[in-house]
């Protein structure tokens, strides 16, 4: 079955295709675009590539096209993606507003030039469907939450990935069985021995998640994007009363405010320097306090977001870095880890610092009660496998 993953930004567009069967996965090319400012001259010209480097005969050759939509008001999980999923996203715009327009747009575009292939959203909150009440509802009025304002998470696919591969590397069949089969099959019941991951999503935009037997329990994320650890650009978590504070104060619209919060903020408004992490170090590496500032604030914000999820879930087997920070930085590895010897992590520093991005590897001694862990981010299979499941099971 040939899948076509399509990753859309408001500026980019990314593509992979897959040949996918029940037992096995190839992916058979990959591309994209930058500066987009409309998509169907790329899908034009992406699925002309295809055809010329004879991967297809013609677009209808594709089995499905699957999208990493991002959020949808009342709706979730890996669904067609039909004009309820349309809606949905239009639902939410304004909370998602660099994702939803351009994943909205996309799925049309589709539509209209290859009205026969199949559809597939997979929203990226999916992976929290099973948290509990209690983990994913805010302390606001009923008539906010009726308006499906809670905690959502985000960057599901990837803590998903981490949460099968973590059980793979472990050799716990039983936990990447029960997390592969999530949404076809939901959590069910559970009585094995239990693993507990801490998974750490760090690069431009960062969150984590803390995950049990294959299903997370909690997320760093909540609402939107913006909150959490400090992103690249995006403030992360932040008390509400700094709004109205701040526009009194330096006489700001709430517009304006919210602009400064989503542009101006995060690792860029800490560091003063870049929002990559690369020229943060850089400039901290060359005696800028406040490049080392937002690097302190990141470590800070993931050693409260992992003890967060240590203690909720009364411990871990794994602590698991994934994307192009967790990938790349073994300085912040170590960091992150530094002091947890009495919890039982101990970190191999020679391991650690020959572990850089696309590599997987283990980075704790042997003898580290708790493994440490670097898998590199596969967000893309993780779509392909439930458009798979769900073309299959329909």
């Amino acid at each position: 079955m040939k899948i076509l993953i399509a990753n859309l930004g408001s500026t980019s567009f990314k593509y992979r295709l897959y040949e996918m069967s029940e037992s096995a996965s190839e992916m058979l090319s990959k591309g994209g675009f930058e500066r987009v400012t409309e998509y169907t001259p790329c899908i034009e010209e992406m699925l002309e590539t295809l055809v010329k480097d004879g991967y297809l005969q013609s677009g209808d050759d594709l089995d499905a096209v699957g999208f990493k939509t991002v959020l949808g008001k009342d709706l979730s999980g890996c669904v067609e993606a039909d004009e309820r999923v349309l809606d949905a996203l239009e639902g939410f715009k304004e909370v998602a507003p660099a994702h939803n327009p351009a994943y909205a747009e996309g799925i049309r575009c589709f539509q209209r030039m290859l009205p026969k292939v199949k559809r597939v959203a997979l929203f990226e909150t999916a992976f929290y469907q099973w948290m509990s009440p209690a983990a994913y509802t805010y302390a606001i009025p009923k008539a906010w939450r009726d308006l499906g304002i809670r905690r959502y998470g985000f960057h599901g696919a990837s803590h998903k990935f981490i949460a099968e591969r973590t059980a793979e590397l472990l050799g716990r069949d039983d936990v990447a069985a029960r997390a592969r089969g999530l949404y076809v099959n939901g959590p069910g019941e559970f009585s094995g021995e239990p693993l507990r991951v801490v998974s750490c999503h760090l690069g431009g935009s960062s969150s984590l998640a803390g995950i049990q037997n294959g299903v997370s329990i909690g997320a760093s994320m909540g609402f939107s994007p913006q909150s959490g650890l400090p992103q690249n650009n995006r403030v992360g978590d932040l008390d509400s009363m700094a709004i109205p504070y701040v526009s009194k104060m330096l006489g700001l619209s709430v517009e304006e405010a919210e602009r400064q919060l989503n542009k101006e903020s995060g690792m860029l408004g800490l560091s003063g320097v870049s929002n990559d992490a690369r020229d943060i170090e850089d400039a901290a590496n060359a005696g800028n306090a406040d490049a080392q500032l937002a690097t302190d604030v990141l470590i800070d914000s993931i050693r409260h977001w992992a003890g967060s999820f240590f203690f909720k879930m009364g411990g871990a087997e794994v602590i698991s870095f994934t994307a192009g920070i967790g990938e790349n930085d073994a300085k912040l590895r170590s960091a992150v880890c530094s002091g947890l010897e009495g919890l039982g992590v101990r970190i191999d520093e020679i391991a650690n610092a020959a572990t850089i991005r696309g590599k997987e590897g283990m980075i704790s001694t042997p003898d580290s009660k708790i493994k440490v862990v670097v898998i590199p981010a596969n967000e893309e299979l993780v779509i392909a496998r439930e458009v798979y499941r769900k073309v299959q099971a329909n």
